[in-house]
């Protein structure tokens, strides 16, 4: 029952002074998900209302599958982003048919996400390093601050994913700035900033709010042409069947596998870093696949567009002393209630109110430090990023990520195919065998050559294990007698790189220079005995410690004699 349905592990263990501080927890997060929820409906292209109605079905869903106990699920700034990005491709006619299809998209995200789970491939989200997503994540905020643009200056500025054409889109209509709405949402982002560093505690977001909305109705703003939020409407969402077609399907199935993963990693990232702040192991990633899966599905039937875990919000729900998901259930209530008795009082929140609001919050998501690290220590990462970065803002979102990946993966197969090939010498006065660029007094010998290669053993860089080994060999010239293979950190080798290292081998006999094996584990060992290895190396060249292949270098018919003694004393046992 547990695995299928968390709660009912910590329910079982529910202490009745836990409920005050899910209830204090949940309630702040609540009050706090109203406007962003607004916010991040704007975001997405949808009216502010769309925002409430992703708070209420997906959260309650996952209050009985997640199983952390702190994340709050609900609309976040990167999926809004990435929903507008998706749709705005596409030729769609009408604000009617854009909801629709934004709701279509919420059930085809949830859906890969819920069989991804069922199939336990969480381990798909790997391929999205981190360099890839430091890089789209910097790149995808700077996009959604300018997105906001057009309602802190209160201009009729037309909206575009890509930056270049948003930055020239801004410019050529900055002139009919409304100094307004540029001077409310000016001072709602320095005021938000200021109350946060004064204490983080001090609901800003709120205040701001409503500052905003006392300022529009007692000021008569909106006669000056302020651009404000207006009629939302009042009521729950009712139970829609999203409407999914083949031809629906096929249109955004590329943005759908974006958010899916972009979604997943973003509530595993957060879910990890307050478990390890809260010392607790929690969370199941293949269950939390199903339980946003089944989140964003639900969701659909109800007006949601997609929803992951919002790192604000889980960050505020950890700091009020939130103790299981329950807590979740009174950020449902605070919106439900908004919903159904108090959608009048945001009739005059200025627009700019809520692009401030937006701005702030993911200025946070530009990481400066990250980029400085990997250009210090990682170069080839750092470009990694800046091929992200660059192409999330001059190509396209989605296809920034995808670049990302695409630029990942060659590094990792570029890696492989050059790893790391040591020469090794002995410690004096020990059996230890260590590289002799990294250890200046270790000794070695013009008669053996003994080297290490730090990767398996594959097609991709078997060439170049042949071009080193043989550039070693030749460095020894004639005295050389005997090779010895540290092979601990091989942990497979294919056929191709099989056929290759017999070759080798074979190469190396007819030299009259004997090849040994040494510190070869279980998965190499099997290989060596089922190819042609084993035919050309003999079993008897084959040892468990780099010393023990020296000693019998040096000494092999003692050597020889101990093995045949060792192995007729098992025998007789």
């Amino acid at each position: 029952m547990q695995n299928f349905f968390p709660f009912v592990k910590w329910l079982s263990t529910y202490k009745r002074r836990d409920l005050i501080k899910d209830i204090l927890a949940g309630s702040t997060v609540g009050v706090i998900l109203i406007p962003q929820g607004m916010a991040y409906a704007m975001i997405a292209g949808l009216p502010p209302v769309y925002g409430l109605y992703a708070a209420l079905f997906p959260t309650l869903t996952y209050v009985f599958l997640g199983t952390s106990r702190h994340l709050a699920v609900g609309p976040v700034a990167m999926d809004s982003l990435l929903v507008a990005a998706g749709l705005g491709a596409l030729a769609l006619t009408s604000k009617e048919d854009y909801i629709a299809m934004a709701i279509v998209l919420a059930f085809i995200v949830g859906a890969i996400q819920f069989v991804f789970g069922v199939f336990r491939m969480g381990f798909l989200v790997n391929f999205l390093s981190r360099p890839v997503i430091s890089g789209f994540t910097s790149g995808a905020a700077i996009i959604i601050m300018f997105s906001q643009i057009k309602h802190l200056l209160g201009a009729n500025i037309e909206g575009s994913n890509k930056f270049i054409r948003l930055i020239g889109n801004v410019f050529q209509k900055i002139s009919e700035t409304n100094m307004y709405d540029f001077a409310i949402g000016f001072i709602g982002i320095i005021l938000i900033v200021l109350l946060k560093k004064i204490n983080k505690r001090i609901p800003s977001i709120l205040l701001v709010v409503v500052l905003g909305i006392l300022a529009v109705y007692f000021l008569g703003l909106e006669k000056y042409g302020v651009k404000i939020v207006g009629v939302i409407p009042d009521g729950l969402p009712t139970f829609q069947v999203p409407n999914i077609t083949t031809k629906n399907m096929l249109d955004i199935w590329p943005i759908a596998l974006t958010l899916a993963l972009v979604g997943y990693l973003e509530a595993i990232s957060i879910g990890k870093a307050l478990e390890e702040k809260n010392n607790e192991e929690t969370i199941d990633a293949n269950q939390e696949l199903i339980a946003l899966g089944t989140s964003n599905m639900i969701g659909s039937f109800f007006k949601s567009f997609p929803v992951t875990s919002s790192f604000s919000r889980s960050a505020i729900n950890y700091e009020a002393g939130a103790k299981t998901n329950l807590a979740a259930l009174f950020s449902v209530i605070i919106v439900v209630l908004v919903l159904l008795f108090l959608t009048p009082l945001f009739f005059h929140l200025p627009k700019a109110i809520l692009a401030s609001i937006i701005m702030v919050s993911v200025f946070g998501l530009i990481d400066l430090v990250y980029p400085k690290e990997l250009w210090k220590y990682r170069k080839d990462e750092f470009l990694v990023l800046l091929a992200t970065f660059l192409c999330t803002i001059f190509i396209g979102i989605k296809e920034g990520v995808l670049i990302g990946v695409l630029f990942s993966l060659l590094l990792m197969v570029y890696r492989t195919s050059k790893p790391h090939f040591a020469v090794l010498g002995n410690v004096k006065g020990t059996d230890y065998y260590k590289n002799v660029d990294r250890f200046g007094d270790v000794i070695t010998r013009d008669d053996l050559l003994i080297v290490r290669f730090d990767a398996q053993l594959y097609f991709g860089n078997a060439g170049f294990f042949k071009t080193e080994l043989y550039k070693q060999i030749e460095k020894k010239g004639s005295a050389l007698k005997g090779i010895i293979l540290n092979a601990e950190a091989i942990n497979y080798i294919d056929s191709s790189a099989a056929q290759i290292l017999t070759n080798i081998i074979k190469e190396i006999h007819e030299k009259n220079i004997q090849f040994y094996v040494a510190g070869a584990n279980g998965p190499a060992r099997d290989v060596i005995f089922t190819s042609g290895i084993i035919t050309e190396l003999h079993q008897e060249f084959l040892f468990v410690k780099t010393a023990e292949a020296v000693t019998y270098f040096d000494k092999p018919k003692a050597i020889s004699i101990l093995r045949a003694k060792i192995a007729h004393q098992k025998n007789l046992g």
